[in-house]
């Protein structure tokens, strides 16, 4: 469970979490995030996964009052030990149930982080906790891969530098149970680390009927993060649903 990881998991992947996004993805990202808080009203707006703060922070500094929800402490201590991690409030859990008070303007999820809630009945949860926590006009924004390019063979196998190794990812999917995983080894001058991540994917069309049952519904679907249309070929999506004023 994301907030639940475990100790091998976390201590690995924090040290190694921002080498895995180059700065043109961060980038992309906090670009349409701040965008569309900018269309969400005033409020703050919350981070479920904020991590190392790779996101949390470049929107903090562009005036946004940032929270976050996160379960693996070593991920925060990467956090506040960068400039303005102490003004980044963050409550310690598993984000499905986001355990926080107060009402935001907008609820995010990146790096397809929505997707280690195991199982449909924990995604539905989520979807409705979110939507509590949202102010009348409010956003939840995610981002996903299209599950049939997930299973396109080039997809199986990808090579990330990082400084002093690389990282090799590895995916397999098992279609019967609607999950992949990814198996990241990262190479270093510290040896070879195995670091496997387990994902439940969904559907755009089940994503769509989650938020609908949490009294959401779809206000835009972008090919990426640069904000792209969403096509026929596109091989991810970053969804934004929006709760209704009345």
């Amino acid at each position: 469970m994301p907030g639940q990881e475990s100790p091998h998991y976390a201590a690995t992947f924090a040290a190694r979490y921002d080498d895995w996004f180059p700065s043109p993805v961060t980038d992309s990202t906090v670009e349409l995030l701040a965008a569309l808080a900018k269309t969400a009203g005033d409020g703050p707006v919350l981070e479920l996964g904020s991590g190392t703060g790779r996101v949390a922070l470049p929107l903090a500094a562009r005036g946004l009052d940032v929270h976050g929800v996160e379960g693996a402490p070593e991920m925060t201590e990467r956090l506040r030990a960068k400039p303005g991690g102490h003004d980044i409030t963050v409550t310690a859990g598993d984000f499905s149930s986001v355990p926080v008070d107060g009402s935001f303007a907008m609820v995010y999820v990146v790096s397809g982080g929505f997707f280690e809630l195991p199982t449909q009945q924990s995604q539905a949860r989520c979807f409705a906790a979110a939507a509590a926590r949202l102010l009348p006009g409010g956003l939840f924004v995610l981002d996903a891969h299209v599950p049939e390019a997930l299973a396109a063979p080039e997809a199986a196998l990808h090579v990330v530098p990082i400084e002093g190794g690389m990282t090799v990812r590895m995916r397999t999917i098992d279609r019967a149970s609607q999950r992949y995983s990814s198996h990241y080894l990262v190479l270093d001058g510290n040896g070879v680390h195995h670091v496997p991540v387990s994902f439940r994917y969904a559907s755009a069309g089940e994503l769509d009927l989650m938020a609908a049952m949490a009294g959401l519904r779809l206000r835009n679907r972008y090919g990426g993060w640069s904000g792209e249309a969403f096509t026929a070929a596109s091989a991810y999506h970053v969804s934004v649903y929006e709760l209704p004023v009345t």
